[in-house]
């Protein structure tokens, strides 16, 4: 009845908990001290033999180290449909790691533990700790107690994402790729704002005693169960709570609560408030939310904020330089929590620093919570999660890692969709080491090309289909899900040798601007486009009266085809003529007989051109 990314989580013991504690204090980022650490973790899955399938996984605010079960009679984890074997991480072939964070309350040091030092539980003496504080713990486990100097990857989502992009730049030499997913490189203020009231509710609450309420009668419940009901809200989207509540919107359900229950949703937040408050400690949510907000990616909390007046970009893009890791990062469309901007943030910083990132923004209206529910996870999402996994660990070489799954590339009837022979053209005219970013870049076979056909080189594609980036995934490639009409943001200036738009053209809104574009992140664009002055496409128009297309699949026609731009060679010679842009090499194909038609025929005997350009 009330099913949410919470209703596998409960209050009861974890069966297959560890626990390590750690030798000696452990110094925080505050200086402070605590004089005893315990760790709670779990593992899953087999540790090969030179331990390079480690796979870390860093949980989000509300979690703990159950990932996913460890058998069948185990209690369900809350990443259930991504860990596991045969699941997109999969267990089978990776040795999974989580643990509870610092500061929490399933079996790690926080404030309801004893201090040591007093024999009291830590309450409102539980020092400050910061993200940076929990990822240096979870590092410590991993290379201290497991022994694992490296990991196949980190995994984080939400909090989780915060661990693992620090983990990442401050200790860059330990993993080998990281998945930031529905995160950003900080809160943005209208989310702190929602961490404020949820504080509020929580300290202002009459048992919350300062934080000393452990040996009381009552704790400080109604301020947690409200704290979780309006973070609840955050988690979800307007459309998922269209879908869950206007059905029935005034029909609330029988729920013991001392909230409002009379309409659907009050019934369904009243009921995760009381489930919450089973299992979670006031304490520990004041401490996480708090190290949560104060984060910020290589914002130094204490220099830099007494200093209004710093480049945060500048910054980010200074801290994910000193990674050395692959990327993936993930955000959802119905996110409002870390919406797209903040993925793309970090997507810019990565790129600037010439970093291998890949990056899809998932359609899904689950909101922020998308990235735990078991649709997309079965969908695009876990997919690419799994093929991004499989294509690191087979770069590591990791035995048994590779699933070679078919590519699922669209079906096109013309003349040239066995041989794209404006690719042999493309490939030709790039030097074997010279950069490439590739847009349209569809299933990535011309990027395919270049690799093979260059030893060290920079290959980026983007593409504005999430199906095409699964397809680039699968194969190894470095993609950006964009849309090209929106511009080449995050790229820098002149950063690679040439951008390469094939076929791409005649489907563009705004020409002069991705030009414009394209010439200023490459030092030379390559643009290949149909020229619809071909003579077949003048023939279908005069003899048939029907519009020519270059995009012939049979589901496809005049209103409903991609091509928006019906330009031939005499055409874009004009606007480069118009604009300035310098041609440097000009090829006119006719791909129907497979040959180079000389420039004066090219307007009528060639269907396609491939042309250099410069400022």
């Amino acid at each position: 009845m009330f099913q949410s990314t919470d209703s596998c989580r409960s209050a009861v013991p974890l069966k297959h908990a560890r626990y390590w504690d750690i030798p000696g204090p452990f110094v925080l980022d505050s200086g402070e001290e605590l004089h005893e650490v315990r760790v709670c973790y779990e593992t899953f899955g087999t540790l090969n033999a030179d331990r390079s399938n480690a796979v870390y996984i860093c949980h989000a605010l509300s979690g703990n180290s159950h990932v996913t079960r460890h058998n069948e009679k185990d209690d369900l984890g809350w990443w259930e449909g991504m860990v596991g074997p045969g699941k997109p991480i999969d267990t089978d072939k990776y040795f999974v790691i989580c643990s509870n964070i610092l500061g929490g309350c399933s079996g790690t040091t926080g404030p309801s533990n004893v201090n040591p030092d007093t024999g009291r539980r830590y309450g409102s003496s539980f020092p400050k700790v910061t993200v940076q504080d929990m990822t240096a713990l979870q590092y410590r486990l991993v290379t201290e107690k497991l022994g694992i100097k490296r990991l196949l990857a980190l995994v984080g989502g939400s909090l989780g994402g915060f661990n693992a992009l620090d983990w990442a730049v401050r200790f860059p030499d330990s993993t080998a790729s990281t998945l930031a997913i529905a995160t950003g490189p900080c809160m943005s203020s209208q989310a702190m704002a929602f961490d404020v009231v949820g504080r509020n509710a929580i300290q202002s609450d009459p048992d919350f005693a300062d934080g000393d309420y452990y040996d009381r009668e009552t704790g400080p419940e109604t301020g947690l169960k409200l704290a979780r009901m309006l973070a609840h809200i955050t988690y979800l989207s307007r459309d998922s709570m269209k879908r869950k509540f206007d059905p029935e919107r005034n029909c609330g359900r029988d729920v013991l609560s001392l909230f409002e229950t009379k309409f659907a949703v009050s019934s369904y937040l009243a009921y995760q408030g009381e489930k919450f408050a089973d299992r979670f400690d006031a304490n520990c949510y004041v401490t996480i939310t708090n190290a949560i907000d104060y984060f910020e990616l290589g914002v130094d909390p204490e220099a830099n904020r007494k200093t209004k007046e710093f480049d945060r970009v500048q910054l980010l893009g200074q801290a994910i330089a000193e990674s050395t890791c692959r990327w993936l990062i993930v955000s959802f469309t119905s996110d409002w929590l870390f919406d797209e901007s903040q993925s793309r943030e970090l997507v810019g910083a990565a790129l600037r620093s010439d970093k291998r990132v890949t990056y899809c923004n998932i359609a899904c209206d689950g909101g922020h919570d998308s990235f735990l529910l078991e649709e997309p996870i079965k969908g695009n999402y876990g997919a690419l999660v799994g093929a991004f996994l499989r294509s690191v660990a087979e770069s590591a070489g990791i035995a048994g890692a590779h699933s070679a799954q078919p590519i699922q590339t669209p079906r096109i009837e013309t003349a040239e969709s066995n041989n794209r022979i404006d690719y042999d053209r493309i490939v030709e005219l790039i030097g074997e080491d010279e950069s490439v970013l590739d847009l349209g870049c569809g299933t990535g076979d011309l990027l395919l090309r270049l690799r093979r056909s260059g030893a060290q080189r920079r290959l980026v594609g983007v593409d504005l289909s999430e199906e095409y980036v699964l397809s680039c995934v699968e194969r190894g490639l470095d993609v950006i899900h964009a849309d090209l009409d929106k511009g080449l943001r995050g790229f820098s200036d002149q950063q690679f040798d040439y951008v390469v738009l094939s076929k791409t053209l005649q489907t563009v809104r705004n020409v002069v601007y991705l030009l414009d574009e394209m010439l200023r992140v490459g030092r030379r664009a390559i643009v290949s486009f149909p020229n619809f002055g071909y003579h077949r496409y003048r023939t279908q128009l005069e003899m048939f009266g029907t519009a020519p297309q270059t995009d012939l699949r049979d589901e496809t026609h005049w209103y409903n085809t991609a091509d928006v731009r019906f330009l031939t060679i005499a055409d874009f010679r004009e606007l480069c003529d118009t604009k300035g842009y310098k041609i440097h090499q000009f090829i006119a194909l006719d791909t129907w007989k497979g040959r180079v038609v000389n420039e004066e025929e090219a307007n009528v005997e060639a269907d396609m051109a491939v042309v250099v350009l410069s400022r």
